[in-house]
């Protein structure tokens, strides 16, 4: 097996969005495998309590892997959850010689210019057809992107952020874990400071409050809830891999994104949203905005540790 085609894709696998830019996975590398396991050093237990957003993130990273190992001309068979005893292996990877049909240079190359984009959007309507695109890419691997739609709907979406954000702040650590990852200027984890580009002073009502007094603002453009039928840890990594499905094609398609996490870490809200916005038929697991991003340079792509900090070899 190619080992640099391997090393290339582990390398484009980490550019996968997770929770704070935790970066919440670790690689073991066989002769013939790349086995996906958390990283619970990294896990945000404040934050994160049910370890939802961790596996959503490994979910990220695994799609991301994917892609990449067929652009680089390496098929790829996928077993997830493959050892029950050992909740914190998420996935085995067996790598076979060969290009799968599935390959796709175009959606490898949206890996290094997706940003999580934090501004605020244009008003540019999100044509419909690109919304249809979107949904179809979260249904191929299992899950629903609903858009929220009515007047209702977005209000309670925005109530339900709200009291999450107030339920957070509560938290005995919660601020403290905040800022150890967000606002810093250098490091090769966490959101920086460059890429919340916000107005501390703005009071948006959805913004999730990061370090330093920074929040983030709400973007114009379309809500869409992603959506599970169960919620199971295999339910939560499936629905990372429909994150970053959606949010590759979206880049391609000129759009922003930012994928919102917080509503969901909070069990009353999330009761909420399944209930109310999604009317009881799907486990609710993000609300990702997409829109047109305002005019200016684009934004500088988050640091990332060293791909040796996250990867070791089985031994022979």
């Amino acid at each position: 097996m190619d080992q640099r085609s391997v090393r290339s894709a582990l390398e484009l696998a980490t550019r996968a969005p997770s929770i704070h830019n935790s970066q919440p996975w670790r690689w073991l590398l066989g002769l013939r495998s790349i086995h996906l396991f958390a990283d619970l050093r990294r896990w945000l237990p404040v934050t994160d309590a049910d370890g939802r957003d961790l596996a959503v993130s490994c979910g990220a990273a695994l799609h991301h892997l994917t892609v990449a190992l067929a652009a680089t001309g390496l098929r790829c068979t996928v077993r997830r959850l493959p050892n029950p005893a050992v909740g914190d292996h998420f996935a085995a990877v067996e790598l076979h010689p060969g290009v799968g049909a599935e390959a796709d240079p175009g959606v490898a190359g949206a890996i290094v210019h997706r940003r999580t984009d934090r501004r605020r959007y244009l008003d540019w309507e999100v044509p419909t057809a690109f919304v249809a695109e979107l949904i179809d890419r979260a249904a191929e691997y299992g899950a629903v992107l609903r858009p929220i739609t009515g007047a209702a709907a977005r209000a309670q979406t925005v109530a339900a952020i709200q009291a999450a954000a107030r339920e957070q702040e509560s938290r005995t650590g919660y601020h403290t874990e905040t800022a150890l990852w967000s606002g810093g200027r250098t490091g090769d984890d966490g959101v920086p400071a460059a890429n919340l580009l916000v107005d501390p002073s703005s009071g948006d009502s959805i913004a999730r409050r990061f370090s330093e007094g920074l929040v983030t603002q709400p973007a114009e453009g379309t809500d869409g809830a992603l959506g599970t039928a169960s919620d199971d840890t295999v339910s939560q990594l499936r629905a990372g891999e429909a994150l970053s499905a959606v949010l590759l094609h979206a880049t391609q398609l000129g759009l922003a994104s930012c994928p919102l996490s917080q509503p969901f870490e909070v069990a009353s809200t999330r009761a909420t949203l399944r209930e109310e916005v999604l009317g009881g038929t799907l486990s609710p697991q993000l609300v990702l905005r997409v829109g047109w991003a305002p005019a200016g340079p684009p934004l500088p792509p988050t640091p990332r540790r060293a791909l040796d900090d996250s990867i070791e070899r089985m031994p022979r």
